[in-house]
Protein backbone atom coordinates (compact mmCIF):
# COMPACT_ATOMS: atom_id res chain seq x y z
CA UNK A 1 0.00 0.00 0.00
CA UNK A 2 1.10 3.60 -0.68
CA UNK A 3 2.99 5.14 2.66
CA UNK A 4 1.14 8.74 2.79
CA UNK A 5 1.49 11.31 5.12
CA UNK A 6 0.05 15.24 5.30
CA UNK A 7 2.95 17.81 5.62
CA UNK A 8 3.71 21.80 5.63
CA UNK A 9 6.19 22.97 3.32
CA UNK A 10 8.55 24.38 5.48
CA UNK A 11 11.15 26.31 2.65
CA UNK A 12 11.41 26.10 -1.47
CA UNK A 13 14.49 25.73 -3.11
CA UNK A 14 15.01 26.82 -7.38
CA UNK A 15 12.94 24.16 -9.46
CA UNK A 16 15.96 22.49 -11.59
CA UNK A 17 15.05 22.43 -15.24
CA UNK A 18 16.61 23.25 -18.39
CA UNK A 19 15.46 25.69 -21.02
CA UNK A 20 14.54 22.87 -23.00
CA UNK A 21 12.47 20.71 -20.57
CA UNK A 22 8.69 22.31 -19.52
CA UNK A 23 8.94 21.59 -15.75
CA UNK A 24 11.92 20.26 -13.72
CA UNK A 25 11.78 19.36 -9.85
CA UNK A 26 11.50 21.57 -6.88
CA UNK A 27 13.24 20.81 -3.68
CA UNK A 28 11.69 21.21 -0.32
CA UNK A 29 12.13 21.14 3.56
CA UNK A 30 9.14 19.90 5.16
CA UNK A 31 7.63 19.01 8.61
CA UNK A 32 5.37 15.87 8.79
CA UNK A 33 2.33 16.37 10.81
CA UNK A 34 2.43 13.92 13.19
CA UNK A 35 -0.09 12.45 15.69
CA UNK A 36 -0.74 14.89 18.72
CA UNK A 37 0.75 12.76 21.19
CA UNK A 38 3.92 13.92 19.41
CA UNK A 39 6.54 16.43 20.52
CA UNK A 40 7.82 18.03 17.38
CA UNK A 41 6.99 16.91 13.57
CA UNK A 42 10.45 16.10 11.91
CA UNK A 43 11.47 17.64 9.00
CA UNK A 44 12.20 15.93 6.35
CA UNK A 45 13.65 16.49 2.55
CA UNK A 46 10.89 15.96 0.10
CA UNK A 47 10.84 16.34 -4.17
CA UNK A 48 8.07 18.24 -6.31
CA UNK A 49 7.47 16.90 -9.79
CA UNK A 50 6.46 20.61 -10.99
CA UNK A 51 4.98 19.04 -14.35
CA UNK A 52 2.58 16.93 -12.17
CA UNK A 53 2.25 18.52 -8.88
CA UNK A 54 2.68 22.18 -9.77
CA UNK A 55 5.62 24.47 -7.59
CA UNK A 56 5.10 24.92 -3.75
CA UNK A 57 5.61 27.41 -1.62
CA UNK A 58 6.34 27.82 2.35
CA UNK A 59 3.30 26.83 4.36
CA UNK A 60 1.68 24.91 1.41
CA UNK A 61 -0.04 21.35 2.50
CA UNK A 62 1.08 18.35 1.15
CA UNK A 63 0.83 14.72 1.15
CA UNK A 64 3.94 13.25 0.94
CA UNK A 65 4.88 9.71 -0.31
CA UNK A 66 7.29 9.06 2.67
CA UNK A 67 7.79 5.06 1.98
CA UNK A 68 11.36 4.88 -0.17
CA UNK A 69 12.72 7.68 2.77
CA UNK A 70 11.67 5.50 5.86
CA UNK A 71 12.54 2.38 4.27
CA UNK A 72 16.16 3.34 3.52
CA UNK A 73 16.79 2.98 -0.06
CA UNK A 74 19.86 4.36 -1.78
CA UNK A 75 18.10 5.61 -4.16
CA UNK A 76 14.91 7.22 -2.16
CA UNK A 77 16.91 9.75 -0.15
CA UNK A 78 13.64 12.11 0.09
CA UNK A 79 9.90 12.29 0.42
CA UNK A 80 7.69 12.26 -3.17
CA UNK A 81 4.93 15.02 -3.39
CA UNK A 82 1.71 13.11 -3.84
CA UNK A 83 -0.26 15.91 -4.42
CA UNK A 84 -0.41 19.69 -3.01
CA UNK A 85 -3.80 20.18 -1.07
CA UNK A 86 -3.17 24.21 -1.12
CA UNK A 87 -2.83 24.78 -5.07
CA UNK A 88 -2.27 21.82 -7.04
CA UNK A 89 -5.87 20.01 -7.66
CA UNK A 90 -6.70 22.16 -10.93
CA UNK A 91 -4.33 20.70 -13.48
CA UNK A 92 -5.49 20.89 -17.38
CA UNK A 93 -4.35 18.67 -19.84
CA UNK A 94 -1.98 20.27 -22.67
CA UNK A 95 -3.38 20.91 -25.97
CA UNK A 96 -3.22 17.76 -28.07
CA UNK A 97 -2.69 15.80 -25.21
CA UNK A 98 -4.26 12.43 -25.81
CA UNK A 99 -2.41 9.76 -24.21
CA UNK A 100 -2.30 8.29 -20.73
CA UNK A 101 1.04 7.80 -18.66
CA UNK A 102 0.82 6.10 -15.48
CA UNK A 103 -2.13 5.32 -16.73
CA UNK A 104 -4.28 3.55 -14.29
CA UNK A 105 -2.93 5.28 -11.49
CA UNK A 106 -3.76 8.49 -9.33
CA UNK A 107 -0.90 9.90 -10.81
CA UNK A 108 -2.03 9.36 -14.30
CA UNK A 109 -1.90 12.23 -16.48
CA UNK A 110 -2.41 13.05 -20.42
CA UNK A 111 1.19 13.68 -22.57
CA UNK A 112 0.99 13.95 -26.84
CA UNK A 113 3.11 11.01 -27.62
CA UNK A 114 5.35 11.94 -30.73
CA UNK A 115 4.31 8.67 -32.57
CA UNK A 116 2.55 10.28 -35.58
CA UNK A 117 5.60 9.53 -37.67
CA UNK A 118 5.33 7.36 -41.27
CA UNK A 119 6.92 3.92 -40.55
CA UNK A 120 10.39 4.13 -42.43
CA UNK A 121 12.88 1.04 -41.51
CA UNK A 122 15.55 0.11 -41.48
CA UNK A 123 16.71 3.33 -39.41
CA UNK A 124 21.18 2.60 -40.26
CA UNK A 125 21.91 4.96 -37.33
CA UNK A 126 23.75 3.25 -34.13
CA UNK A 127 22.07 3.06 -30.92
CA UNK A 128 24.03 2.58 -27.41
CA UNK A 129 21.58 0.79 -24.73
CA UNK A 130 22.71 1.59 -21.44
CA UNK A 131 22.64 -0.51 -18.02
CA UNK A 132 22.89 2.46 -15.72
CA UNK A 133 22.12 6.16 -15.87
CA UNK A 134 25.30 6.10 -14.26
CA UNK A 135 27.22 5.03 -17.65
CA UNK A 136 25.51 8.26 -19.82
CA UNK A 137 27.33 11.14 -19.25
CA UNK A 138 30.36 9.22 -20.03
CA UNK A 139 29.27 7.42 -22.91
CA UNK A 140 27.92 11.65 -24.44
CA UNK A 141 31.35 12.93 -23.35
CA UNK A 142 33.84 10.73 -25.38
CA UNK A 143 30.72 10.44 -28.24
CA UNK A 144 31.52 14.09 -28.14
CA UNK A 145 35.48 13.91 -28.67
CA UNK A 146 35.42 11.81 -31.62
CA UNK A 147 32.26 12.91 -33.25
CA UNK A 148 31.54 16.89 -31.95
CA UNK A 149 29.60 18.13 -35.40
CA UNK A 150 27.43 14.88 -34.40
CA UNK A 151 23.60 14.84 -32.78
CA UNK A 152 23.56 12.30 -29.88
CA UNK A 153 20.20 11.89 -28.20
CA UNK A 154 18.51 10.00 -24.93
CA UNK A 155 15.69 8.18 -25.03
CA UNK A 156 14.88 7.51 -21.29
CA UNK A 157 13.27 3.86 -20.56
CA UNK A 158 11.75 2.28 -17.97
CA UNK A 159 14.40 0.19 -15.03
CA UNK A 160 15.30 3.31 -12.81
CA UNK A 161 13.96 6.58 -11.81
CA UNK A 162 10.61 7.52 -14.22
CA UNK A 163 10.11 11.32 -14.37
CA UNK A 164 12.68 12.57 -16.90
CA UNK A 165 13.12 16.13 -14.54
CA UNK A 166 15.01 13.84 -11.66
CA UNK A 167 18.15 13.53 -13.86
CA UNK A 168 20.39 16.01 -12.96
CA UNK A 169 22.88 15.03 -15.63
CA UNK A 170 20.91 15.50 -18.15
CA UNK A 171 20.22 19.12 -17.58
CA UNK A 172 24.25 19.34 -17.86
CA UNK A 173 24.73 17.59 -21.20
CA UNK A 174 21.79 19.15 -22.37
CA UNK A 175 23.27 22.80 -21.36
CA UNK A 176 26.51 21.76 -22.63
CA UNK A 177 25.51 20.80 -26.31
CA UNK A 178 26.45 16.93 -25.00
CA UNK A 179 23.14 15.85 -25.56
CA UNK A 180 20.14 16.73 -28.94
CA UNK A 181 17.53 15.90 -27.25
CA UNK A 182 15.62 13.77 -24.41
CA UNK A 183 12.78 11.55 -24.69
CA UNK A 184 10.85 9.62 -21.98
CA UNK A 185 9.34 6.55 -23.31
CA UNK A 186 7.13 4.20 -21.98
CA UNK A 187 5.87 4.77 -18.52
CA UNK A 188 8.99 7.43 -17.79
CA UNK A 189 7.71 10.78 -18.60
CA UNK A 190 8.80 14.46 -18.16
CA UNK A 191 11.12 14.36 -21.06
CA UNK A 192 11.15 17.10 -24.02
CA UNK A 193 9.30 14.33 -25.66
CA UNK A 194 6.87 11.85 -24.94
CA UNK A 195 6.91 8.69 -26.59
CA UNK A 196 4.57 5.69 -25.98
CA UNK A 197 7.16 3.45 -26.72
CA UNK A 198 11.32 2.98 -27.08
CA UNK A 199 10.98 2.13 -30.50
CA UNK A 200 8.17 5.21 -31.25
CA UNK A 201 11.03 7.10 -29.70
CA UNK A 202 13.83 5.91 -31.53
CA UNK A 203 12.42 6.07 -35.05
CA UNK A 204 11.21 9.84 -34.22
CA UNK A 205 14.38 10.68 -32.83
CA UNK A 206 16.76 9.09 -35.57
CA UNK A 207 14.00 9.87 -38.16
CA UNK A 208 12.11 12.82 -37.69
CA UNK A 209 14.62 15.10 -35.19
CA UNK A 210 18.03 14.24 -37.11
CA UNK A 211 20.02 12.14 -34.53
CA UNK A 212 23.51 10.60 -35.26
CA UNK A 213 22.95 8.49 -33.25
CA UNK A 214 21.25 7.46 -29.88
CA UNK A 215 21.47 6.65 -26.02
CA UNK A 216 18.84 4.47 -24.60
CA UNK A 217 18.73 3.71 -21.37
CA UNK A 218 16.91 4.10 -17.60
CA UNK A 219 16.72 6.85 -15.38
CA UNK A 220 18.52 7.16 -12.23
CA UNK A 221 17.94 4.82 -9.13
CA UNK A 222 18.06 1.65 -10.68
CA UNK A 223 15.14 -1.23 -9.44
CA UNK A 224 17.61 -3.90 -8.33
CA UNK A 225 17.80 -7.02 -6.46
CA UNK A 226 20.24 -10.01 -6.31
CA UNK A 227 18.45 -12.39 -8.61
CA UNK A 228 19.67 -12.77 -11.92
CA UNK A 229 16.59 -11.26 -13.62
CA UNK A 230 14.98 -9.06 -10.80
CA UNK A 231 16.53 -5.66 -12.01
CA UNK A 232 16.31 -2.46 -13.95
CA UNK A 233 19.41 -3.56 -15.93
CA UNK A 234 17.24 -6.02 -17.46
CA UNK A 235 14.90 -3.01 -19.87
CA UNK A 236 18.67 -2.85 -21.78
CA UNK A 237 17.30 -6.45 -23.50
CA UNK A 238 14.05 -5.21 -24.34
CA UNK A 239 15.82 -1.91 -25.96
CA UNK A 240 18.64 -3.82 -27.55
CA UNK A 241 15.86 -6.08 -29.19
CA UNK A 242 13.74 -2.94 -30.38
CA UNK A 243 16.93 -1.15 -31.58
CA UNK A 244 17.90 -4.25 -34.16
CA UNK A 245 14.65 -4.56 -34.93
CA UNK A 246 14.66 -1.24 -36.27
CA UNK A 247 17.84 -1.98 -38.54
CA UNK A 248 19.87 -0.08 -35.97
CA UNK A 249 23.94 -1.30 -35.07
CA UNK A 250 23.52 -1.78 -31.62
CA UNK A 251 25.90 -1.46 -29.12
CA UNK A 252 25.45 -2.58 -25.65
CA UNK A 253 28.03 -0.28 -22.83
CA UNK A 254 28.65 -3.33 -20.26
CA UNK A 255 28.44 -2.57 -16.86
CA UNK A 256 31.65 -2.96 -15.18
CA UNK A 257 33.26 -2.21 -12.24
CA UNK A 258 36.85 -3.02 -10.55
CA UNK A 259 35.95 -2.26 -6.97
CA UNK A 260 32.66 -3.12 -6.16
CA UNK A 261 32.00 -4.91 -3.03
CA UNK A 262 29.28 -6.97 -4.42
CA UNK A 263 31.90 -10.23 -6.63
CA UNK A 264 28.28 -10.37 -8.83
CA UNK A 265 29.25 -6.78 -9.96
CA UNK A 266 33.43 -7.14 -10.39
CA UNK A 267 34.55 -7.38 -14.31
CA UNK A 268 31.51 -7.05 -16.25
CA UNK A 269 28.60 -7.11 -14.00
CA UNK A 270 25.99 -9.96 -13.87
CA UNK A 271 23.60 -7.42 -15.07
CA UNK A 272 25.46 -7.50 -18.63
CA UNK A 273 26.48 -10.98 -18.88
CA UNK A 274 22.72 -11.99 -18.61
CA UNK A 275 21.53 -9.36 -20.98
CA UNK A 276 24.17 -10.67 -23.79
CA UNK A 277 23.16 -13.97 -22.83
CA UNK A 278 19.82 -13.76 -23.45
CA UNK A 279 20.09 -11.43 -26.62
CA UNK A 280 18.46 -13.52 -29.96
CA UNK A 281 20.89 -11.50 -32.22
CA UNK A 282 24.56 -10.59 -31.71
CA UNK A 283 25.36 -6.97 -30.62
CA UNK A 284 28.51 -4.94 -30.02
CA UNK A 285 30.52 -4.58 -27.05
CA UNK A 286 32.92 -2.29 -26.02
CA UNK A 287 35.58 -2.95 -23.43
CA UNK A 288 38.15 -0.55 -22.45
CA UNK A 289 41.78 -0.89 -24.33
CA UNK A 290 43.59 -3.78 -22.22
CA UNK A 291 40.69 -5.84 -21.25
CA UNK A 292 40.35 -9.14 -23.09
CA UNK A 293 37.25 -10.03 -25.11
CA UNK A 294 35.82 -13.69 -24.56
CA UNK A 295 36.85 -14.72 -28.19
CA UNK A 296 39.42 -16.25 -29.79
CA UNK A 297 41.34 -19.63 -29.41
CA UNK A 298 42.24 -18.94 -25.83
CA UNK A 299 37.96 -18.74 -24.83
CA UNK A 300 38.58 -19.85 -21.55
CA UNK A 301 41.22 -17.32 -20.69
CA UNK A 302 38.79 -14.92 -22.35
CA UNK A 303 36.34 -15.43 -20.51
CA UNK A 304 38.12 -15.53 -17.08
CA UNK A 305 39.40 -11.54 -18.01
CA UNK A 306 35.08 -11.54 -18.65
CA UNK A 307 33.93 -13.20 -15.03
CA UNK A 308 36.99 -11.98 -12.60
CA UNK A 309 37.70 -8.64 -12.42
CA UNK A 310 40.21 -7.30 -15.61
CA UNK A 311 41.77 -4.10 -15.36
CA UNK A 312 42.72 -1.93 -18.12
CA UNK A 313 45.47 0.21 -18.74
CA UNK A 314 44.11 3.40 -16.39
CA UNK A 315 43.53 1.20 -13.72
CA UNK A 316 45.85 1.91 -10.59
CA UNK A 317 47.80 -1.31 -9.10
CA UNK A 318 45.24 -2.27 -5.82
CA UNK A 319 47.13 -2.53 -2.44
CA UNK A 320 45.51 -6.02 -2.37
CA UNK A 321 43.47 -7.75 -5.15
CA UNK A 322 40.94 -10.14 -4.86
CA UNK A 323 40.69 -13.53 -6.24
CA UNK A 324 39.87 -14.21 -9.33
CA UNK A 325 36.57 -15.99 -10.01
CA UNK A 326 37.37 -19.76 -10.79
CA UNK A 327 35.74 -20.02 -14.66
CA UNK A 328 34.64 -23.64 -15.40
CA UNK A 329 33.91 -24.37 -18.83
CA UNK A 330 31.31 -27.43 -18.20
CA UNK A 331 27.77 -27.84 -18.84
CA UNK A 332 25.94 -25.11 -19.20
CA UNK A 333 28.42 -22.43 -18.46
CA UNK A 334 29.88 -23.72 -21.58
CA UNK A 335 26.76 -22.98 -23.21
CA UNK A 336 26.66 -19.79 -21.62
CA UNK A 337 30.16 -18.61 -22.32
CA UNK A 338 29.35 -19.50 -26.22
CA UNK A 339 26.55 -17.39 -26.27
CA UNK A 340 28.47 -14.54 -24.72
CA UNK A 341 31.34 -15.01 -26.92
CA UNK A 342 29.08 -14.41 -30.06
CA UNK A 343 29.12 -11.15 -29.98
CA UNK A 344 31.44 -8.47 -31.97
CA UNK A 345 33.79 -7.34 -28.90
CA UNK A 346 35.76 -4.06 -29.86
CA UNK A 347 38.01 -2.22 -27.53
CA UNK A 348 38.26 1.57 -27.32
CA UNK A 349 41.40 3.90 -25.70
CA UNK A 350 39.69 5.92 -23.11
CA UNK A 351 41.33 9.11 -21.40
CA UNK A 352 39.91 9.03 -17.12
CA UNK A 353 42.22 12.01 -16.70
CA UNK A 354 40.39 14.15 -19.61
CA UNK A 355 37.19 13.13 -18.23
CA UNK A 356 37.93 14.13 -14.54
CA UNK A 357 38.42 17.14 -15.79
CA UNK A 358 35.76 17.56 -17.78
CA UNK A 359 33.19 18.41 -15.10
CA UNK A 360 30.64 16.08 -15.94
CA UNK A 361 29.07 13.35 -12.77
CA UNK A 362 32.12 11.38 -12.06
CA UNK A 363 31.00 9.00 -9.30
CA UNK A 364 28.89 5.90 -8.78
CA UNK A 365 27.35 4.42 -5.74
CA UNK A 366 29.55 6.47 -4.39
CA UNK A 367 33.01 5.43 -6.15
CA UNK A 368 34.66 8.10 -8.26
CA UNK A 369 37.40 7.34 -11.06
CA UNK A 370 39.75 6.73 -8.55
CA UNK A 371 38.17 4.74 -6.56
CA UNK A 372 36.34 2.45 -9.60
CA UNK A 373 38.23 3.20 -12.38
CA UNK A 374 36.53 0.59 -14.99
CA UNK A 375 33.22 1.42 -14.24
CA UNK A 376 34.03 4.91 -16.10
CA UNK A 377 36.26 3.71 -18.59
CA UNK A 378 33.71 0.98 -19.93
CA UNK A 379 31.09 4.03 -20.47
CA UNK A 380 33.97 6.07 -21.83
CA UNK A 381 34.85 2.79 -24.25
CA UNK A 382 30.83 3.16 -24.99
CA UNK A 383 30.89 6.26 -26.57
CA UNK A 384 33.88 5.86 -28.27
CA UNK A 385 32.72 3.22 -30.14
CA UNK A 386 29.49 4.30 -30.60
CA UNK A 387 31.33 7.61 -32.89
CA UNK A 388 33.42 4.97 -34.72
CA UNK A 389 29.58 3.01 -35.55
CA UNK A 390 28.27 6.66 -36.49
CA UNK A 391 31.25 7.22 -38.69
CA UNK A 392 31.60 4.03 -40.30
CA UNK A 393 27.66 4.05 -40.90
CA UNK A 394 27.33 0.46 -39.34
CA UNK A 395 23.53 -0.48 -39.90
CA UNK A 396 23.10 0.43 -43.58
Amino acid sequence: MLKLRRATVVETYSVESTPHAAAGEQRLLVELQEPAASAKAPRREAIADVALVGRAEAGDELIVNTQALDLGLGSGGFDVVHVNLTRGLDGDAPAGANVMKLNYTSLQHTVEPIERDELKLPLERPVAVLALHGQLAGVAWAFAQLAPQAKLGYVQSEGGALPGGHSRTVRTLRERGLLAGHVTAGAAYGGEAEAISVAGALHHGLGALGWDAAVCGPGPGIVGSSSSLGHGGMAALDSAHVALALGCATLLVARMSSSDERERHRGISHHSLTVLDLLLEPVTVALPAGMRSPVGADLRAGLGAVFAAAGNSTRPPAPRERPAVAVQLDGPLAERSSRIARHDWRRATVDLPAYAESGLPAETMGRGIVADPLFFAAALAGGSVLAELAAAGEGE
